[in-house]
Formats: C-alpha cells, sequence, structure tokens
C-alpha cells in the first residue's frame, strides 16, 4: 500500500523520496477454533512534505486504496484502513 500511495503522490510532485514517506503498519489476530486469523490491518503513513501539499495528500489518500493491489486481494478477507499524517 505504501508503494501505491507515493506512487500517487509522486505524480501529483510530492516527492515520496529519501524517507519522505514511511509507514507503521498494525496487524490484528484474533483466534478461530484455536486458529489465529489476521483480522484487521491498519496502515499508518508519514509524509514529509510542504503544508500547501496537504489538500492534494489529502485527496491522495481518500482514493489510492482502490489502485493497490494489495488493499483489493485483501479486502473482503481483511479490514484494512489507512490513515495519514503530514510532517
Amino acid at each position: 500500500m505504501v508503494g501505491t500511495f507515493g506512487g500517487a503522490l509522486a505524480a501529483r510532485k510530492i516527492d515520496p523520496d529519501n524517507k519522505a514517506l514511511t509507514a507503521e503498519v498494525r496487524g490484528e489476530v484474533e483466534s478461530e477454533d484455536g486458529v489465529l486469523v489476521i483480522k484487521r490491518i491498519h496502515v499508518a503513513h508519514k509524509i514529509k512534505a510542504p503544508a500547501e501539499a496537504r489538500d492534494a495528500i489529502e485527496r491522495v489518500h481518500s482514493v489510492y486504496a482502490k489502485k493497490c493491489p494489495i488493499y483489493v486481494s485483501l479486502r473482503k478477507a481483511i479490514e484494512i484502513a489507512s490513515s495519514y499524517e503530514l510532517v
């Protein structure tokens, strides 16, 4: 998901390289009949960018997952959410 988000930012001239874009991923696991199952994943992006890029980043964040192969592949089985923080 980070790659898709970064690619969409780059297309809008917001540089995701050189550690400007990072993410922390948290998964939540539950037991089903004694088997551990991933139920939820949250991707918390951090992007270093100028404050004037906020509107473009917000627009990208609101739609990028629909074009992300990982999100599209897993969304029916696992609840996936993301957020971003402009730093």
